[in-house]
């Protein structure tokens, strides 16, 4: 690491000329960008823009091949991110960085263990600073326990206890229900009024031009305008990162039929150590339906999608699908019978990240076409298919050999919901279907939903994007607490009335509640 001649001493970041190539692929290209001290600068473009790279790049994972990087008036060349660190900043990744079967308080600490050891002092810090910005963490919570917001949370905590004053956020609100947004951005302004500077990255155009002091958007590697908030709007902000207008998920008529395709039957859930996570659940799904649940991270919708796909056994209860019990029958089998799934955490569960992208093809359809050929795999036949979904769903990327790590979040994810678009099931469960996609990918994945909608497709809809479950579905549920606590007309709810119910904060009876199942 070098430091050099002191550059802007009013700038908190100072890029300059950045420039990063990977094999086929351009990712940045002379990208400069000045973020003022004590600011919050958003950064948006459409997937493939080179947001991530950068902010990689910022933070030393990457290094740049060419321009400069400044930090409070200094050049300097980071080999790691723990030059980063050193220079108080720090990154809350889109995907999170944890250890599942460790501790919050031993994954704060992990790689920090100087600060304040690794026992009750530590401890206490992590509960001191969970307190003061409202993340309801426990420090002794084993982290495969907790839900995606709670997992965010632990992120932003390990950051904050690391002294960062130089905070990169990535796509944060993509799991927050709007008052946990509004809480956030208290949160946000809060840490800005203490001096620190705060880089978001964001799809969500509404909240960036409401956090946002200024706006950066990049478009196919490089820079193509930094605005003020105040003198743009969504559909000023879309057009210059796609030349698109702002998408509205809104679904014009009805097609749901009196085909009944999927019924969950007073399903109860445990977990290993035989606490209930779901109770009772009890819905049903016709074809040409789109049922959308929505629910605060850790209330049991995670639980709910794997009970559902076959990923989590039910303790009491049954799962008929097209009129059989599949109740008994594990993930494979159902997903022969017509199931396709898009998961919430792609890297998990969706992606092979070191296989090429025909290999994900086959991945979860190994018994299907294009992906067999009688007893045999069809490489061919998925190495064709793949190029259609790459094609079809816009995937930015050198080609299907590419290997699924090489691409952006949000074209890994226009990839699997392109896969488990195809083949034509009968019930799609899509988690969070346009979480980290930008503006053109997400209007594309709500006309293919809409599209399949109508040709009879059944679709069970969780997703944090409250103006996407109104907009997309014909009916809606909230859990909370393990339970389905109200049934919704998505033509008259409010986000802000579906978000006092997600919290259980709501007076009186929620907008169009009934209590009986649809």
């Amino acid at each position: 690491m070098s430091e050099t001649s002191t550059v802007n001493d009013t700038l908190a970041v100072r890029l300059v000329g950045i420039g990063k190539r990977f094999p086929g692929v351009v990712a940045n290209s002379d990208v400069s960008i000045d973020v003022h001290t004590g600011t919050v600068h958003a950064l948006v473009g459409e997937n493939g823009a080179g947001k991530s790279t950068l902010m990689k790049i910022l933070y030393g994972v990457q290094k740049p091949d060419s321009g400069t990087i400044a930090i409070n008036g200094h050049e300097v060349s980071f080999s790691s991110p723990a030059d980063a660190i050193r220079h108080e900043i720090g990154m809350v990744f889109q995907h999170f960085q944890l250890a599942d079967n460790l501790t919050v308080t031993e994954n704060v600490v992990l790689g920090a263990e100087s600060r304040h050891g690794i026992g009750a002092e530590a401890r206490r810090e992590i509960q001191r600073i969970s307190e003061a910005y409202g993340f309801g963490l426990d420090p002794d919570q084993l982290v495969e326990r907790l839900g995606v917001g709670q997992r965010q949370r632990v992120e932003i905590l390990k950051v904050l206890y690391r002294g960062a004053k130089i905070i990169i956020l990535d796509e944060p609100t993509a799991v927050l229900v709007p008052q946990e947004v509004d809480a956030l951005f208290r949160n946000l302004h809060e840490l800005k009024n203490e001096g620190h500077t705060l880089l978001f990255i964001s799809h969500k155009l509404d909240e960036v031009l409401a956090i946002a002091d200024s706006i950066t958007v990049l478009r196919r590697g490089t820079t193509v305008a930094t605005v003020d908030p105040a003198d743009v709007t969504s559909h000023d902000l879309a057009e210059l990162m796609v030349g698109a207008e702002l998408p509205s998920p809104s679904t014009e008529e009805s097609t749901v039929t009196d085909t009944e395709v999927l019924e969950v039957k007073d399903v109860t859930v445990t977990d290993p150590t035989g606490r209930v996570i779901l109770s009772d659940i009890n819905l049903r799904i016709r074809a040409g339906e789109v049922l959308g649940i929505a629910g605060v991270e850790g209330n049991g919708q995670t639980e709910l999608v794997e009970a559902v796909v076959g990923m989590r056994k039910a303790v009491h209860g049954s799962i008929e699908l097209n009129d059989q019990d599949v109740t008994r029958c594990g993930a494979g089998k159902r997903r022969a019978s017509g199931v396709g799934y898009i998961p919430e955490d792609r890297h998990r569960h969706g992606l092979l990240l070191d296989s090429p992208l025909w290999e994900n093809r086959i991945l979860g359809h190994q018994t299907r076409e294009p992906s067999v050929k009688g007893f045999w795999l069809n490489r061919e036949g998925a190495r064709k298919d793949s190029q259609r979904i790459v094609e079809q769903y816009d995937v930015r990327t050198p080609g299907i050999e590419t290997g699924a790590r090489a691409l952006s979040g949000g074209n890994q994810q226009k990839f699997i919901v392109g896969r488990e678009m195809s083949g034509e099931p009968v019930l799609l469960i899509a988690a969070h279907p346009t979480r980290g996609v930008d503006v053109g990918a997400q209007a594309a994945i709500w006309g293919h939903i809409r599209a399949a909608r109508r040709q009879g497709l059944a679709v069970l809809l969780i997703s944090a994007d409250l103006d996407e479950l109104i907009g997309l579905s014909d009916s809606l549920r909230v859990i909370l607490r393990g339970k389905l606590v109200g049934d919704f007309d998505p033509r008259t709810v409010t986000p802000q009335q579906l978000g006092a119910a997600m919290t259980g904060a709501s007076d009186g009876e929620p907008n169009s509640c009934v209590e009986e199942d649809r």
